[in-house]
């Protein structure tokens, strides 16, 4: 048996956690630069507030409704993620963390076995609640994607009480009957509208379409969602993840770039985030995209990039963006109001296969990237950073309804007064 475990409104739940206060309101999170609406909670839905719309359009509908708005926080969803999964992986031999607010469970190897499947899933909700104050939903089935339907359900459909395990065929049919087929796992926007001109709507009527027929017709893939659905397992989690082929770090400003030290500034800091994730995942870049444009709505939209070719692949944040201060001339143009800006790090290679060359005096400081990572990894992003990045950046991103960041910053740990 497989359980998925999966926060309800993640970043809404994680906004509350600190705020005992807020529980029972409706809280929203808007995206970068405070633009659109990316989570909602169950009050704010009851509340007419839809995902992804522009926060603009709502605002006044929120003020009405007491609806709490607040900026992303990432700092504090990703150590609240991190949390939750450490608590949750304590109740199966294996775990697979999906993405920052779901996680995949295996009990096959777990000794003794377990007797009560909804009990066990009834304790992790607990748990979890008890330890991070965060509500989570836990679907259990033979096969990943009947497990993602069951997560589906305990959300969806009351009558769980936020555990559905399926572990018969009648309860599989059941929950499956009541899922539309766009719902399932794997089944994108494109693959639903052909499965709708085929007459299949529901999850059930896919799982009993002929696998076959799935894959003539559609896939492989879709084949063994099919045969997922009807509890043959053909899936399984990666151990070990591949590499990223390319690693970007772009973004929108918060205030229009409108000068050359503005815009350097900029791109050595999307350099240094770039950077840490390579070296994270211990690759090296041979090649640097680089761009800047303002916005398409604008009068005379421009934009402009350049590509940096390295003599030696690096991962020194400090090579990079030497070398990018040598080429953002050419991407500055007087008059031009810089809206979204980026870099992007290709033709990838692992850092332990480093072909060296004896012409070349950049060299990587390895140990200062490793303090450096180090540190912003134990205190906080930014701790510690190039001097190029600005201290006071005006173009960082808008946050204007910013909580605390109550676990990775001092000054914004919770006092308590008694």
């Amino acid at each position: 048996m497989f359980a998925l475990v999966d926060a309800n409104s993640f970043y809404a739940s994680a906004e509350v956690v600190f705020r005992p206060d807020w529980r029972g309101r409706a809280v929203i999170v808007l995206s970068n630069n405070d633009g659109c609406i990316v989570a909602a909670n169950r009050e704010a839905k009851a509340a007419g507030i839809e995902k992804f719309k522009p926060f603009f359009e709502v605002r006044e509908q929120c003020q009405a409704n007491g609806v709490i708005a607040c900026s992303s926080n990432y700092e504090l969803y990703g150590d609240l993620s991190a949390r939750m999964m450490q608590i949750i992986g304590r109740f199966a031999p294996e775990q697979h963390i999906y993405s920052i607010d779901e996680c995949f469970l295996n009990f096959q190897r777990i000794f003794p076995a377990i007797t009560d499947l909804r009990q066990h899933g009834q304790l992790i909700r607990r748990t979890v609640w008890k330890e991070a104050k965060l509500p989570v939903c836990v679907g259990m089935a033979p096969t990943l994607t009947l497990a993602k339907a069951a997560n589906h359900a305990a959300k969806q459909l009351p009558d769980y009480h936020g555990v559905c395990v399926l572990d018969d065929k009648m309860a599989i049919h059941a929950v499956l009957q009541q899922m539309d087929v766009a719902d399932v796992w794997g089944i994108g926007r494109q693959i639903s509208k052909k499965l709708q001109l085929m007459d299949i709507h529901t999850a059930a009527q896919l799982a009993a379409m002929p696998h076959k027929l799935a894959r003539k017709q559609l896939s492989i893939e879709i084949e063994r969602t099919v045969l997922e659905l009807n509890g043959i397992p053909c899936k399984n989690w990666d151990q070990a993840r591949a590499d990223k082929q390319q690693i970007y770090s772009t973004r929108s400003v918060g205030e229009r770039i409108t000068s050359l030290p503005l815009l350097q500034q900029a791109l050595a800091k999307h350099i240094a985030i770039a950077a840490a994730k390579l070296r994270k995942q211990g690759s090296l870049a041979g090649v640097l995209f680089v761009f800047a444009h303002n916005s398409p709505f604008d009068d005379h939209p421009a934009g402009f990039r350049q590509t940096i070719t390295f003599p030696v692949p690096t991962a020194d944040s400090c090579v990079m963006g030497a070398a990018v201060s040598r080429i953002v001339p050419q991407l500055f143009k007087t008059g031009v109001r810089y809206y979204k800006i980026g870099v992007g790090l290709l033709d990838l290679t692992p850092a332990a296969n480093r072909q060296l060359d004896l012409f070349d005096a950049s060299i990587d400081n390895n140990k200062l990237m490793q303090t450096m990572d180090t540190i912003n990894c134990q205190y906080g992003t930014d701790t510690i950073f190039i001097a190029a990045q600005g201290i006071t950046p005006r173009w960082a991103m808008r946050r204007e309804l910013l909580t605390p960041q109550y676990t990775t910053r001092w000054r914004d740990i919770p006092k308590i007064r008694c």
